[in-house]
């Protein structure tokens, strides 16, 4: 039986993971939400969880009360995050966090050799490089949960990642696809938060319509995979069934497919490299019919130019632009400013921002927050 611990466990992710999870018997050792009381405590009861972590400090003493009379180790904060994350006696660490509060957790699984399921793409656009060099030091396995690199690291299986020539990283174009500017001017957060094809949180959601998200995930894959900005390609594919390929030396390419249901990564990620009935409903190609794919447009959609200029540039930019986008789309969630405000924030702190190198934890979280504090000194003077 494999033992796990799932930080994020009252979101879409976290969600999703405990239905596999119940489904091939895998057990579940500690849980962490970030404000969910109920459901993070009805989780805990369900699962048998010896440990349970809320974030906001300010729901401790409600915790605590749910979960009077368990046997249940119940912790707060980063500090609690960090706790979990470094248990002993556990397989993979699932890190469904939302945001830069996934890095240090990331590190801490890392430190103490546990093998990282990955959905936290903040982790890796932060602090990839802090990261990836220390998993390799302590032969710690980095599973991709991402719908995106689970199927890079798919297509990888079985061949040689010398010979891989280019990464072909897909985008559903979120709710917006061929929409201009002048069409985005008045966009309401009810409209952005209507993906065509994927149920996710609100954050990620609006990412996903700003393509912000598939910035991110550009330098995910950079990170994950080891490549260069040129050797990855993003492509508009509206149905979301090829959920990325890969090309290699003799132009063959390889991709990944599958209905939009992200419990198929989340189970290749906890049970690699087995592969067993999931539960979810199977492809049929012949019910879609047709598959398009077309290039994205960079120019309406500046958020996703803003995080490819990161990416080549590197350094604590791309950290910088991760912040941006998160003061950002808090602040169009809470109806404070303008959805296309949010690329020229993001576009804003990119363009303003000395770069150095990112050669320390202290230094990615030292530029987090200064972005941070840029951005909502902008948003208040607007």
């Amino acid at each position: 039986m494999q033992t796990i611990t799932i930080l994020g466990s009252t979101g879409s992710i976290g969600t999703q993971a405990l239905e596999v999870a119940s489904k091939h018997n895998i057990r579940v050792k500690a849980l962490a939400a970030n404000s969910n009381v109920q459901l993070l405590s009805e989780q805990v009861i369900e699962t048998g969880a010896e440990y349970a972590c809320i974030f906001d400090e300010s729901r401790l003493s409600q915790l605590e009360s749910s979960l009077s009379g368990r046997n249940v180790q119940i912790l707060t904060g980063m500090e609690g995050l960090k706790t979990i994350a470094r248990l002993d006696g556990v397989d993979k660490m699932l890190n469904s966090v939302v945001g830069m509060v996934g890095l240090e957790p990331t590190l801490e699984s890392i430190e103490a050799g546990t093998d990282i399921a990955l959905a936290n793409k903040e982790t890796l656009v932060a602090g990839g490089e802090l990261v990836m060099k220390r998993a390799a030091e302590k032969g710690v396995r980095i599973y991709p949960v991402d719908s995106e690199h689970s199927a890079i690291f798919q297509c990888l299986q079985g061949n040689k990642s010398s010979q891989m020539t280019k990464i072909l990283l897909t985008a559903s174009g979120g709710p917006f696809f061929k929409k201009t500017k002048a069409d985005l001017k008045d966009v309401s957060v009810e409209q952005a938060l209507s993906h065509p094809n994927w149920s996710m949180g609100n954050k990620i959601t609006i990412d996903s319509a700003t393509l912000m998200n598939k910035g991110l995930e550009f330098i995910e894959a950079m990170r994950l995979f080891d490549v260069s900005p040129e050797q990855i390609e993003i492509i508009v594919h509206r149905q979301s069934v090829v959920h990325s390929a890969v090309q290699y030396a003799d132009f063959s390419v390889i991709a990944q497919m599958g209905v939009p249901d992200m419990k198929i990564p989340i189970q290749y990620a906890l049970l690699y490299p087995e592969r067993i009935e999931c539960p979810t409903k199977e492809l049929s190609l012949t019910d879609y019919g047709t598959l398009t794919f077309e290039k994205p447009d960079l120019e309406t959609f500046d958020c996703l130019s803003a995080c490819i200029k990161a990416a080549k540039a590197g350094g604590i930019l791309p950290a910088s632009v991760n912040a941006a986008n998160e003061v950002a789309v808090r602040a169009f969630l809470d109806g404070k400013i303008k959805f296309l405000q949010i690329g020229e924030l993001v576009t804003d702190v990119l363009n303003n921002t000395e770069n150095r190198p990112c050669d320390s934890l202290k230094t990615v979280l030292d530029a987090d927050l200064a972005a941070r504090e840029y951005t909502r000194s902008k948003i208040e003077n607007n």
